[in-house]
């Protein structure tokens, strides 16, 4: 975790609130040991040349979650993101929450917004979801083994 993660994570010159981020700034939290997750992420970080979204590897940092009440085993099922205003959200709306700040990805985040598309979408994401933490978990490869 970078010193400016950290700096998102509390803002201690206020006292700091749990859950809160000091600036509207999105975090995303990944999984940096799954080779798939690991490309998306490359590729939306390639997109976010102004630095508009921290990328927290939860392979690396997982105490990072503890900031947001996210446990690693939730994590690690699915994906989380803390959103502008220092809601955590998983799943579709996490996607969303990156979406926004990135070129391009911001039209299709306001198309699934627009459309109403994201409780469908989370709907089919559980599916996948569920698939890759099997693939990935079940053979003992997550830094917590659930």
């Amino acid at each position: 975790m970078t010193g400016d993660d950290i700096g998102l994570l509390f803002n201690a010159a206020s006292g700091g609130t749990k859950g809160v981020a000091s600036r509207n700034k999105p975090i995303m939290f990944f999984d940096g040991g799954c080779p798939m997750c690991k490309r998306e992420v490359a590729h939306y970080r390639s997109l976010d040349r102004q630095n508009r979204v921290s990328w927290v590897d939860i392979s690396r940092d997982a105490d990072a979650l503890a900031a947001y009440d996210v446990g690693l085993d939730a994590a690690m099922k699915r994906l989380h993101a803390v959103d502008d205003q220092g809601r955590v959200v998983s799943g579709v709306p996490a996607f969303v929450t990156v979406w926004r700040q990135l070129p391009i990805y911001r039209h299709l985040a306001w198309i699934v917004e627009s459309t109403r598309m994201v409780s469908f979408l989370d709907r089919v994401y559980a599916r996948f979801a569920a698939w890759r933490f099997r693939r990935r978990c079940g053979s003992k490869a997550c830094p917590s083994n659930p």
